[in-house]
């Protein structure tokens, strides 16, 4: 989709930052609207985040306007609000290529775009990275400012924080924008708040304020007096107490979709020393009353008629394998009273929308705060409490100390539930589930089990959820086979594999739901079929067992290769002194790039057609 400057004229004179900069201020509000609608547009045609981005339009027009980017440093926090940016900063007509292979990236990326200052997909880095850029700026004496933008749903992290504490203590020249779309715009963030915070932000009262407290400096009593007057006065009209005792000066709250009085706001802090707080107050989905009444559903979209009432329906497929897991932990809280269920803001990804509503007292949604989601649940495995933690592959990185230190070490029974391991598709490189057989594999007592389907992943979810040490079980982002579940759980003997299909002279060893394709090959090339289930332990008997009877093995995994499920094959057999010509395949050693599964299955060579292929050249070598 081409930009049409016949219905986006504002919008076609500021395609780049330096462009906007030239517009009247006045000029600013049309701008904002134009810029909305092309969001709107773009996103319904092509798919992608989009109630996040229609909150931060007019932020995005004046943080662009005042700030001399990309001179001056704006980082983004997460970056599903980011979509504005791209539009302002020169991609406006790639906007139709977004989360596609080979086109924008889904977050900001710096090799894409030089106003992308710092790569993003977890949340709750920006503060940290731009108080690095904030130190190297004051070492580089050139006046360049440095900006964050968090939301507040990031701001829960304590990553956020902890660099909220070092950026007050070291008092680098440094804004973060907080992004506050949860609190609805009231009286308080009318004509008097917005006159507030310009007041606040003026020459004359932080001269008053700091030259006051210069001179009574000598004085402690009356120094303590006036400092506490200060923070009395400003608590009736503001909410920032917290951040002023972190070492920041706290402006606002002010109405984020007022893009004047952000402009003045923003131009007068820009002349400011030291770190500062503003904070916006948006909506998400502003402007498409859809998207603002129910913005966890127009968080990302299908593409979409934005004429009709809702979004379309999703054609009718098999369970996704959050569904299934949804549904055993539903089968399971019905008869174990003590088990308890642990998100890091994931309810709805993970599946566990009925849970919660179901079993209220034995959930918990810790907000992002990944780490403390598993301490927490090693406490409540402590006190003979059956905890589950629902986490995504890529954020369980971010908990990587603590499932060691605070769980594995004490061989505390937690079932981590893993979704999105192996290939995800569309949100890229952030959020590939490639390392965690890898990272999983190395620490003792963990349990680790990759289901080759819906069947297999309910019982693999129920042996972990029995086991006596910390178990893992990871499965894909999507549907499986469409096989239905059976009501009755059995548990899995630890390190059991099954045997799918007995063929000639090479042996298939699958890990986890690339499944379908070995079983394509493996008929193709009249192979034996193992299904593995458990990455550790290890079936090692079965190993020894086709050791006699074959001349080779393929181990097959959707987790990288160096380090993971393949190499605990090739491990064993070498201190077995079994000498066996053995081909890993998996993900490579690089960050694997946005794009369909489909399509990048078939890129990596992981769908049976290159599988079959893999396999041809490496024995016929």
């Amino acid at each position: 989709m081409s930009l049409d400057l016949t219905h986006y004229p504002t919008l076609a004179q500021a395609q780049t930052p330096d462009a906007l900069r030239q517009l009247e201020q006045d000029k600013l509000k049309d701008l904002a609207d134009e810029l909305r609608q092309y969001l709107l547009t773009s996103v319904s045609q092509t798919s992608g985040h989009f109630a996040s981005g229609l909150g931060t339009v007019e932020l995005t027009v004046a943080l662009h306007y005042v700030y001399n980017t990309p001179f001056d440093r704006l980082l983004w926090d997460v970056g599903h609000q980011a979509y504005p940016h791209k539009i302002l900063t020169g991609r406006a007509e790639k906007m139709s290529t977004i989360r596609q292979k080979n086109g924008l990236h889904p977050f900001p990326w710096p090799p894409e775009s030089e106003f992308d200052t710092f790569a993003v997909g977890h949340s709750s880095t920006s503060i940290s990275a731009a108080l690095g850029m904030a130190v190297a700026a004051e070492k580089e004496a050139k006046n360049r400012k440095v900006v964050a933008v968090i939301g507040d749903g990031a701001m829960t992290a304590g990553m956020a924080f902890e660099a909220l504490n070092h950026a007050g203590d070291i008092k680098k020249d440094m804004v973060v924008v907080l992004n506050d779309n949860e609190m609805s715009i009231s009286e308080n963030v009318g004509a008097l708040n917005s006159h507030l915070a310009r007041l606040l932000t003026g020459n004359f009262f932080n001269k008053i304020r700091d030259g006051g407290k210069k001179l009574l400096s000598n004085v402690p009593p009356i120094k303590e007096f006036a400092s506490r007057a200060e923070e009395h006065i400003k608590g009736m009209v503001v909410p920032g107490t917290i951040f002023e005792e972190l070492g920041f000066k706290y402006i606002g709250p002010i109405d984020g979709h007022d893009v004047n009085v952000m402009v003045d706001t923003l131009r007068n802090m820009r002349q400011f020393s030291g770190p500062h707080i503003l904070h916006v107050v948006t909506r998400k989905g502003k402007g498409y009353p859809q998207a603002e009444e129910d913005p966890i559903k127009f968080h990302a979209v299908p593409k979409f008629d934005p004429k009709g009432d809702a979004l379309p329906k999703a054609k009718a497929s098999a369970p996704t394998f959050s569904a299934i897991f949804g549904q055993w932990l539903c089968d399971m809280a019905a008869e174990d009273p003590k088990l308890m269920a642990i998100t890091p803001a994931m309810r709805e990804g993970s599946g566990m929308v009925k849970f919660s509503q179901q079993f209220p007292e034995q959930y918990f949604d810790v907000a992002i705060a990944e780490q403390h989601a598993v301490t927490f649940a090693g406490g409540l495995a402590k006190e003979g409490y059956n905890a589950v933690v629902a986490i995504y592959s890529t954020f369980l990185q971010r908990a990587y100390d603590q499932l060691i230190h605070d769980v594995a070490l004490q061989n505390l029974p937690v079932l981590f539930a893993i979704d999105r391991a192996g290939i995800v598709g569309a949100d890229g490189p952030t959020h590939q589930g490639a390392f965690d057989i890898a990272f999983l594999r190395c620490i003792p007592n963990m349990i680790i089990m990759t289901p080759g389907d819906e069947e297999e992943c309910r019982r693999m979810l129920f042996t972990g959820h029995k086991a006596a040490s910390p178990a893992a079980v990871r499965y894909p982002r999507g549907a499986g086979k469409g096989l239905k579940t059976a009501v009755e759980m059995k548990p899995i003997p630890l390190g059991r594999s099954r045997t799918l299909r007995e063929g000639k002279k090479r042996a298939i060893l699958n890990f986890g739901t690339l499944l379908p394709f070995a079983e394509e090959a493996a008929e193709q090339l009249d192979l034996t079929l193992v299904d593995m289930r458990f990455v550790k332990p290890l079936d090692t008997d079965i190993i020894h067992k086709l050791a006699e009877t074959h001349d080779g093995f393929i181990t097959l995994e959707d987790g990288c290769i160096k380090g993971g499920a393949g190499s605990a094959v090739t491990e064993y057999l070498q201190s077995a002194k079994i000498l066996m010509h053995t081909l890993q395949i998996g993900l490579p050693d690089n960050f694997v790039a946005q794009g369909t599964q489909e399509e990048m299955y078939r890129e990596l060579g992981l769908d049976g057609a290159g599988i079959v292929s893999q396999i041809n050249t490496y024995f016929d070598n």
